[in-house]
């Protein structure tokens, strides 16, 4: 008998999937212009929406697809709900329960219940069921006030509640979730990251399409990089994000596979990244309770004005447990130009946890979120070492005390 284990069968297979979509160069907008030219030929453009994309889902995997507009990310998924037919092949294996379009399925003509009820039926539930779970949908997507109102008089955000909230109450196999949070008020996202986290812990089959990088990081055990309609990288949700960010700055893919440690338009460089004790000497391993010093080495490659520099030092699950950044202390960093090399750093004192911990560094124009001109990651790790882990991310100066505490004293504590 063979000791190894058997792999469970994919939840999801796509191989050598393509799409290419016929886009007509002359409109025939009214039946009298097909009247008075009925010979004339019609000639088509092709664009291919996706190119020999392979890829395999495992059962209890959250699965992102990543890619800017136009990438191909949503026609790969509705491939996969079978809403579009494509070269290649795809398997499924359970029911799908598909959060793709705002309102795909439902009627506005008619009530939340009579639309609940007949997505259920779509979605494989008998009518009894479809019944009883129309409370607890409407619940979740507190529109009880609404029950009875038609759908047309709906808002978008309630017509998304209402639709999110009858995908997650289907007990399917696999979920397919077309960005689900560029829609609805901060109160219905947050109770979106809930539902995902609960899926998630239950080990849920969910193939899940973003421009959140946070997102995509926060949930997915692996992801996919589409540009194009062809796949740029498939592995850990922080490389996707990586290449992401690089391609949404204009660079390569192939260079950004070539160069993972930077992200950024390139006006700055981080040239060297390391840690000092608190003897200023350069270490690999820092003991905990020392003071310590991480440094970076900038080289300017234009002329910047009040330039923000940040660092979050992450630990192996990749959180970060420590940030900081230049403009809590600084309102202006000053101005720097082209040929400039500066050493930004930063010392605070060792309370890390003992374990293995890399350096994020950021450096960006003042005032501006993703204007980012480097991002330096993967290029440096440490080591803090301790007497034992106690188990948290951080090891605080705790003081203990027992003291034995007779009935009396015990009583008027309590009180």
């Amino acid at each position: 008998m063979s000791s190894e284990v058997e792999k469970p069968l994919p939840a999801v297979v796509a191989r050598q999937v393509s799409k290419t979509f016929r886009i007509p160069e002359q409109q025939v907008h009214t039946l009298k212009e097909r009247a008075l030219h009925p010979r004339r030929k019609i000639s088509y453009q092709t664009f291919r929406a996706l190119n020999d994309v392979s890829f395999a889902v495992a059962p209890g995997e959250f699965f992102g697809i990543a890619g800017r507009n136009g990438s191909g990310k949503s026609t790969m998924l509705k491939c996969i709900a079978g809403i579009y037919r494509c070269a290649g092949e795809i398997w499924c294996r359970g029911r799908l329960s598909t959060f793709i379009e705002l309102g795909v399925g439902f009627n506005l003509d008619l009530a939340a219940r009579d639309n609940v009820i007949m997505n259920g039926l779509m979605m494989g539930l008998s009518p009894r069921e479809a019944r009883r779970r129309y409370d607890s949908v409407i619940e979740f997507a507190e529109l009880e006030e609404f029950r009875d109102l038609k759908l047309k008089n709906y808002s978008s955000g309630m017509q998304v509640r209402l639709a999110f909230s009858v995908a997650i109450q289907v007990d399917a196999d696999i979920m397919l979730i077309d960005e689900v949070f560029a829609v609805g008020d901060a109160a219905f996202q947050q109770k979106c990251f809930d539902v995902f986290t609960r899926l998630r812990d239950q080990g849920k089959t969910i193939i899940f399409v973003t421009h959140d990088m946070q997102s995509l990081q926060r949930f997915c055990h692996r992801a996919l990089l589409l540009e194009r309609g062809s796949m740029v990288h498939i592995g850990e949700p922080v490389d996707v994000a990586d290449q992401y960010l690089e391609i949404n700055f204009g660079r390569d893919p192939d260079v950004v596979a070539q160069d993972p440690t930077h992200a950024g338009d390139g006006d700055a460089r981080v040239a060297d990244v390391w840690v000092e004790d608190d003897a200023g000497q350069r270490t690999g391993a820092v003991p905990q309770g020392q003071r310590l010093t991480l440094r970076a080495l900038v080289d300017f490659m234009v002329d910047v004005q009040d330039p923000q520099a940040s660092i979050y030092v992450l630990n192996e699950d990749h959180a970060a447990v420590l940030v900081a950044g230049t403009g809590l202390k600084f309102e202006r960093s000053g101005r720097f130009v082209a040929g400039d090399r500066v050493l930004f750093s930063f010392t605070f004192d060792n309370v890390l946890a003992p374990g293995r911990y890399s350096p994020l560094v950021t450096l960006a124009h003042r005032g501006a979120g993703l204007d980012v001109m480097d991002r330096y990651e993967r290029g440096f790790s440490f080591v803090v070492s301790g007497a034992a882990a106690q188990g948290g991310l951080v090891d605080l100066p705790v003081d203990v005390e027992i003291e034995r505490v007779d009935a009396g004293v015990a009583e008027e504590v309590q009180a």
